[in-house]
């Protein structure tokens, strides 16, 4: 018989009251508690306490079931909790007057497991060090490392960070924003927040300024060095979750590689073949059995029960649980380094192609990049500066597992510029989106002459699929991939700070270009 029992608390941080909800297997015991933070909740904002309740003892009764309490809170600022949103900014002091406020209550049994996917699970990241009454953590599609959220090789993610920011900040003080995508065409750009929001968000004003992974901005508060490395020496059972089209496909797994060795024997890994929310429906190819509930049930219960219970963990701990697109599905291992690689030449000669910033190229799909996941491809013949070069036909079936990368010999008439490499799988029914990558001349040489060719390079994140008889690649060579990275002006210098743009003529010497595949 249910003997749950679900009531609402206004938790008073300073003066700025955050709505939290206490679910309980029964109204009196002491219970191991799992704690969540969302700022998803903007349609709760004017429903009542009780209505919310209701809802939430719903969604959580499969944990009470369990034996476990859940303390479910709004973010800062969203749902019915007071106060401002401003990305990140406030959510260390707010997650760990929380931990504390769970630590005092009376249901409270000396274990906490943190829960949460996306931005939910930052709300936990930056609350490291974990305390010693933390046990264990299912933490799901999230990056720890804030940089790689924001930027690619120095490009601004319009279509990670950049609609995702406008949409969060102060959502609830109801800002007129004058926004479209188009927005980020600013120049300069350093403008973009006082002609959106009205008003100069000093965050986002200082997140332009530095779009160099190693600018000491990233080690501030701001910059996110709170959640920087924040579960490389947990300690305890994590478990991590991603997909090869999520949007922090990359980060998660530099997390797992990066653990130590008694954090990662206790961990685990799980790679969905979908985008950021798991949804196969969504995408070009729905796997069947790839959507991880499905197949593997109530997991993250099941994580927390072996953490706490030494039953059978969903995932193998210490390895990586991934499914193998086009493949055999689901498949468990360390997820190594490919031993053997196959180099795909790029073609003979060169090719030439006016890049222009205020016309630029489209492509469908954010694959592990930006939100979109993926997407049937275009064809771009239409568009003389996207250049589709094609594989030979395979001859047998190849298994590509890892980290693809590229090299291309590139030339402009500018001081700089930038190549986006989108690397596709063409497939009887249409051409599916692999990975893709961009960068910028003054990566390679900040002094670049105009007309010097030299070498620039491309890492793409980890993947696992097959390659059929029959079939080939496509490799999309471009300098601009709207709406997903902000286009480069083809100048010199702080890309937020340039006031005009100009064309460039970029080249591309396709014999000394190739693509590298790891594969087993």
């Amino acid at each position: 018989m249910e003997n749950h029992f679900c009531y609402a608390e206004y938790l008073d941080n300073g003066g700025v009251k955050l709505f939290t909800v206490v679910c309980l297997p029964e109204r009196e015991g002491k219970f191991p508690t799992v704690i969540q933070r969302t700022p998803y909740v903007d349609a709760d904002e004017n429903a009542a306490d009780d209505e919310i309740i209701e809802k939430k003892h719903n969604d959580f009764k499969p944990w009470l079931d369990a034996g476990y309490a859940v303390v479910f809170q709004h973010c800062r600022g969203r749902g019915k909790s007071g106060g401002d949103c401003i990305p990140y900014i406030y959510e260390r002091e707010d997650g760990l007057f929380f931990q504390d406020w769970v630590r005092k209550q009376s249901f409270y049994n000396g274990e906490i497991f943190l829960r949460g996917g996306s931005y939910t699970s930052s709300v936990h990241f930056v609350t490291a060090p974990f305390a010693d009454d933390i046990k264990g953590a299912v933490l799901e599609v999230q990056d720890c490392e804030r940089y790689n959220g924001i930027y690619r090789n120095g490009f601004f993610k319009i279509a990670l960070h950049g609609g995702w920011y406008v949409g969060m900040y102060k959502a609830k003080s109801h800002l007129k924003k004058n926004y479209t995508p188009e927005s980020f065409n600013i120049l300069p750009l350093s403008d973009f927040s006082k002609t959106v929001f009205g008003e100069s968000s000093e965050d986002l004003d200082e997140t332009f300024r530095h779009p160099d992974k190693n600018d000491p901005f990233w080690s501030t508060h701001a910059g996110g060095v709170e959640s920087r490395g924040a579960i490389k020496h947990a300690d305890i059972p994590i478990l991590l979750v991603t997909g090869f089209y999520d949007i922090y496909t990359g980060g998660v797994f530099d997390m797992w590689n990066a653990l130590d060795d008694s954090t990662k024997a206790k961990s685990a890994l799980a790679v969905h073949p979908f985008d950021h929310g798991c949804n196969g429906k969504g995408q070009p190819i729905d796997f069947e059995g790839g959507n991880l509930t499905e197949t593997f049930g109530h997991y993250s219960i099941k994580w927390c029960d072996h953490v706490r219970k030494g039953t059978k963990a969903p995932f193998e701990p210490g390895k990586v649980t991934y499914f193998k697109l086009f493949g055999e599905g689901w498949r468990c291992d360390a997820f190594n380094d490919a031993e053997k690689k196959i180099t795909v030449p790029l073609g003979e000669g060169e090719v030439s192609y006016v890049y222009d910033p205020d016309d630029p190229a489209v492509f469908k799909g954010g694959l592990s990049q930006n939100f979109g996941g993926n997407a049937w491809q275009d064809d771009h013949s239409d568009r003389r500066d996207v250049i589709s070069v094609f594989s030979p036909v395979f001859t047998e079936d190849v298994f590509v597992k890892g980290k693809m990368t590229a090299r291309l010999k590139v030339a402009s008439d500018c001081p700089d510029t930038c190549f986006y490499v989108r690397v596709n799988l063409c497939k009887p029914e249409g051409v599916y989106g692999l990975r893709d990558d961009i960068t910028q001349l003054s990566n390679f040489d900040a002094d670049y002459t105009p007309g010097d060719r030299i070498g620039i390079s491309f890492s793409f994140d980890e993947h696992a699929f097959v390659i059929k008889k029959g079939e080939r690649l496509r490799i999309d060579i471009s300098s601009s991939a709207f709406p997903l990275f902000v286009r480069h002006t083809n100048n010199r210098g702080l890309f937020s700070e340039q006031t005009a743009a100009r064309k460039a003529l970029n080249t591309v010497v396709l014999s000394d270009s190739l693509l590298e595949l790891p594969v087993k």
